[in-house]
């Protein structure tokens, strides 16, 4: 277990803790000598979540440390950080619901996309706007989580939720156009292959049947031809 896998688990297991800070009430922590409340413990937790994020991709490739593992886990932790925290923002009426079932439901359709291409054999990259649809779900979710305790930041972050939504449409469709021009030629390449290998195996059947008939017919014949009929010498 290197260390750029291990801050991928650990983004996992911030999301339990995400959820018990944001959804549970009058909590408070002192650092410091100076009350935390929950929203702000919350928003701490978050950002902490998002940094490892940066920094496991960021280590795994200076390290050459790329593991399959880690290429599965790290797209699992963070849509379980990004759902975790819609889920938790619509609990507490921050967020409406249709936002979170729309981004939520991206991320998923994303991953069964990516689970088909990887069983045709190609890996579909995460794409620039992908990216992009990740930075602002971080500023925005930071932005409303903030605005639980200070409300004058709803709006702000209502903005940058509807940025979040239009990169997210975006994404999706340049995901499902990767999809489409690569697994769909390729399936369709592969129909090809097998109709080419049965006809194939049509044509060779055909020609043993021939060859067979063929070999039959000329045994018949010769037994035909060949015969003689024994006569009786004649006496004179």
């Amino acid at each position: 277990m290197n260390l750029p896998n291990s801050l991928t688990i650990l983004r996992i297991f911030f999301v339990p803790l995400l959820v018990a800070a944001l959804v549970q009430e009058n909590v408070t922590v002192r650092v410091a000598g100076r009350v935390v409340t929950n929203e702000w413990l919350a928003l701490a937790i978050f950002l902490s979540a998002a940094a490892t994020d940066l920094l496991d991709g960021y280590l795994a490739r200076r390290w050459s440390q790329v593991t399959t593992i880690g290429t599965l886990l790290d797209p699992i932790a963070d849509k379980l950080l990004v759902s975790a925290a819609l889920i938790s923002l619509v609990q507490v009426r921050v967020l409406p619901g249709w936002m979170a079932i729309l981004i939520v439901g991206r991320e998923f359709a994303v991953s069964g996309l990516r689970s088909i291409a990887a069983a045709e054999g190609y890996t579909i990259k995460a794409s620039d706007m992908g990216k992009t649809k990740m930075m602002s779900q971080v500023i925005a979710i930071s932005c409303l989580l903030a605005s639980v305790r200070h409300p004058i930041l709803h709006l702000p972050g209502m903005i940058l939720m509807w940025a979040v939504v239009f990169f997210a449409i975006l994404s999706a469709v340049s995901y499902f156009g990767k999809f489409w021009h690569k697994v769909d030629a390729s399936i369709k390449k592969r129909r090809r292959r097998e109709l080419l290998l049965l006809e194939q195996k049509r044509q060779r059947a055909m020609v043993r049947a021939h060859k067979r008939s063929r070999s039959a017919s000329g045994e018949a014949g010769l037994g035909a031809s060949g015969g003689t009929i024994w006569k009786p010498p004649e006496v004179n």
